[in-house]
């Protein structure tokens, strides 16, 4: 090899290594900006947050509006890409930058936040349990014994094992893949309870084949907030989110798009979940902040 091809060789390298660095540590907005799309993160199984419709696969949901909402205002040339992720992959996900947000239910916590960036809350869900319309269980320490159902990578798990260990109950907790897996085992007896966010339980339940056969009883395990994410240490994109949420949160469209998917009949069986806006949300809807669940009472 002559000395100008190894210059050469070695020129290429150092120019990759300066991509891949760029890649790696640029702004989220300029790679949205020069791509000329986004690919945002969401969920199959999560109504009202985040589901698919139908055959091809249509996302909508709470948190899918809202991020469509807050793009169209920060990037609107840029066109949207869907990538179904689960609660395993989520931040892996957002941490590589496969996808640019997270738009799924993910509960902001001080170990997600050593990975990810969140914005500021945009839903505060309380942690309890779906059990059968006809069971007298109305209680946790009930269930002592007893097989529970849970989504594997859930904050659900955490709480039940920490309420087993508080209250010296033993609570044999099955973990299906997603919630409608979950949801199966209680569906068939395979599971007393199925435990997960209070808004994606009534979600499941609006969903299944018997609505008006179960019913969401329990104590709170935790109240989580809830928050659209993206990559770490990128202060420009989580400030121009930040500032788009709380834009839409002064001039009440968070509030709306609430209503649309909480309180209103949603697809694809046109069921409302009836659960209006709680007081912690309300209140952090007029002073919003991107707090963890630690700094909440549980």
């Amino acid at each position: 090899m002559t000395k100008f091809s190894t210059r050469w060789s070695l020129a290429c390298v150092a120019l990759a290594s300066a991509f891949s660095v760029h890649a790696q540590t640029g702004s989220t907005l300029e790679k949205i900006q020069q791509q000329g799309k986004v690919t945002i993160g969401v969920r199959e199984s999560s109504a009202p947050m985040a589901y698919a419709l139908g055959s091809h696969a249509q996302f909508v949901g709470y948190h899918v509006e809202l991020c469509e909402k807050v793009l169209a205002r920060i990037v609107p040339q840029a066109k949207i890409e869907y990538m179904a992720m689960t609660a395993q992959n989520t931040l892996p996900l957002v941490q590589n930058g496969t996808v640019d947000m997270g738009c799924g239910p993910t509960t902001n916590n001080l170990s997600r936040q050593k990975q990810v960036s969140f914005a500021v809350t945009t839903y505060v869900s309380e942690v309890r349990m779906a059990v059968r319309a006809d069971s007298p269980i109305t209680s946790f320490k009930q269930l002592d014994g007893k097989t529970v159902a849970a989504s594997a990578g859930t904050t659900a798990v955490q709480l039940l094992r920490k309420f087993s260990k508080d209250h010296n109950v033993n609570l044999p907790t099955q973990l299906g893949k997603d919630h409608f897996e979950s949801f199966m085992m209680l569906e068939a007896g395979r599971a007393e309870a199925f435990v997960l966010d209070d808004n994606l339980l009534a979600g499941v339940i609006a969903n299944s084949k018997d609505p008006q056969g179960y019913k969401i009883v329990g104590e709170v395990l935790g109240s989580e907030p809830i928050a659209l994410l993206f990559r770490k240490d990128d202060p420009s994109f989580k400030k121009a989110v930040d500032d788009a949420l709380v834009s839409m949160m002064k001039s009440g469209e968070v509030a709306q798009i609430y209503d649309k998917w909480f309180v209103q009949p949603i697809p694809p069986k046109n069921m409302s979940l009836n659960l209006p806006m709680g007081d912690t949300l309300k209140q952090l809807l007029q002073a919003p902040n991107d707090k963890p669940l630690e700094a909440y009472s549980l």
